[in-house]
């Protein structure tokens, strides 16, 4: 037996972020697991660009990045998780890991993408701590 899913409903029930964005990296996909992670509300992110996640260091990088893909209609993160930093509407970085898929047109033109998001920053936070930890312990003279 086959189940209809509400799309929408399965979007915002989701504990990660789902964003999507157009071709030119306007955002017109912004779940609730998203103003969670990133501070911003759907009316907030809507209409704006990737770059109000992105740190100001990484943007000239993921516009490069983006434009290619948009060109090309190939990226390099479709099924490897990328992680890296992410900034919050209040400023304080987050550590994010993601996958991101290309959208594409009945014209098979590159359109946008999609990315589903978590929140890694707690578990980034203590696994350093875990390195640093297993370091001290292992070159005692580095101790403070």
């Amino acid at each position: 037996m086959k189940t209809a899913i509400d799309l929408s409903e399965l979007i915002d029930c989701v504990g990660d972020a789902v964003i999507v964005a157009d071709a030119h990296e306007k955002i017109v996909l912004w779940n609730a697991a998203a103003t969670r992670i990133f501070g911003y509300s759907e009316e907030e992110a809507l209409g704006n660009t990737l770059d109000l996640i992105v740190p100001e260091r990484q943007r000239q990088r993921h516009t490069e990045g983006y434009s290619k893909s948009m060109e090309t209609g190939t990226t390099r993160y479709g099924t490897t998780l990328l992680k890296i930093p992410a900034k919050h509407k209040d400023g304080h970085t987050l550590s994010i890991a993601f996958t991101v898929g290309m959208l594409f047109d009945e014209k098979n033109q590159a359109k946008g993408v999609a990315a589903v998001i978590r929140d890694e920053t707690e578990r980034f936070a203590e696994e350093r701590a875990l390195k640093k930890r297993l370091s001290e312990l292992e070159n005692p003279s580095i101790r403070g």
